[in-house]
């Protein structure tokens, strides 16, 4: 089967931005664009993107969960579907405990056992919308008992979209595997990670079955025309590496390599914000693991070595200004040999 090949939108941009990115990716021959949630809100850049496009599958990556009620995410969710005529696919994140608690203002406690809990009221909303009968939802964390007839949508004729989750350590990629339809994996994530400890804990939580199940990897991709660029490039990468390699979040990555002690030293440079120093601690191993550079073909041939059978979608990433004609030209070579 071949692997879909998906655009990723530049977090710099504002929400007409996104809107025009969404048409190139489309123009371009994308499978699908994954528009992030950082500057602006996510669901307003999907609406305009999805009006102004046509074909293209548009993904929330990621919807901070966390910091919605699943009544609230239920209603924005259902909209986008509608604009898009189905065209639409939910990916949701937790963030992490700081963002939650001092950005958002919202609750933060097991979020494994919160993100299973939120997912469920979600599916029992859409339910509600569907059929018109009584919302009951009580749980542990949220509790939805009221939805009179004025206050919903009703059935959507394009159906629910697809769930995935982003998801690093096994607690959340067990309620991946459980409740949704689809994993989006983190850019930090090496082959080992993903056939050792990935794949076999969604096979576990779904009764060894993935078939159906979206698998989706933003892979490091280091590009660039010529030696210099290729230096900032690969500098850019170093650089990302290192902040989420400080993130203890994404520690069990490291642990399953043996770098836990690298995680432990860029952790305390991170509360110094010595992020040039902790860039110098991402040896030449450690980038190899995580990316793949070179031409466009040479690029290809290295993702489909590294993630092929693996995961079912790839994206590029790419964290400094990277030639949007190498980025196309790498699609284009993995879209063509899949």
């Amino acid at each position: 089967m071949p692997v879909l090949v998906e655009a990723v939108v530049d977090v710099r941009n504002d929400p007409e931005g996104v809107e025009a990115a969404a048409v190139r990716a489309e123009q371009e021959g994308y499978s699908g664009v994954g528009i992030p949630e950082t500057q602006h809100d996510v669901f307003v850049a999907l609406g305009l993107a999805a009006r102004a496009t046509e074909r293209i599958t548009l993904q929330s990556a990621i919807a901070v969960a966390f910091a919605r009620t699943p009544m609230t995410l239920a209603m924005a969710a259902n909209d986008i579907t509608l604009i898009s005529k189905g065209r639409f696919e939910l990916g949701i994140g937790s963030q992490v405990k700081p963002h939650i608690e001092r950005r958002f203002g919202m609750p933060w406690s097991r979020p494994a056992a919160r993100m299973e809990e939120f997912v469920g009221a979600m599916r029992a909303i859409w339910d509600a919308f569907a059929s018109g009968e009584r919302l009951d939802v009580r749980g542990e964390f949220y509790s939805h008992t009221l939805l009179t007839e004025i206050f919903s949508p009703g059935p959507n004729p394009y159906g629910n979209p697809p769930v995935l989750l982003a998801a690093v350590g096994t607690r959340m990629i067990e309620v991946a595997g459980r409740v949704t339809d689809g994993i989006m994996c983190h850019p930090l994530t090496s082959k080992r990670y993903m056939s050792d400890v990935i794949l076999p804990t969604l096979r576990d939580a779904r009764g060894g079955d993935l078939d159906g199940f979206t698998v989706s990897m933003p892979a490091f991709v280091v590009l660039g025309a010529d030696e210099q660029a290729r230096a900032r490039a690969l500098a850019g990468t170093r650089r990302q590496i290192a902040f989420y390699a400080s993130t203890p979040a994404y520690r069990p990555v490291l642990e399953a390599h043996g770098w836990e002690d690298l995680h432990v030293r860029l952790n305390g440079l991170s509360r110094r914000q010595a992020w040039d120093e902790m860039a110098g601690l991402i040896d030449d191993e450690i980038v190899d693991t995580f990316a793949v550079g070179g031409t466009p073909e040479q690029a290809a041939a290295g993702l489909r070595e590294r993630f092929g059978g693996l995961a079912t979608r790839l994206s590029l990433n790419t964290p400094y200004e990277a030639d949007p004609e190498l980025v196309l030209a790498t699609a284009k070579a993995l879209r063509e040999n899949g």
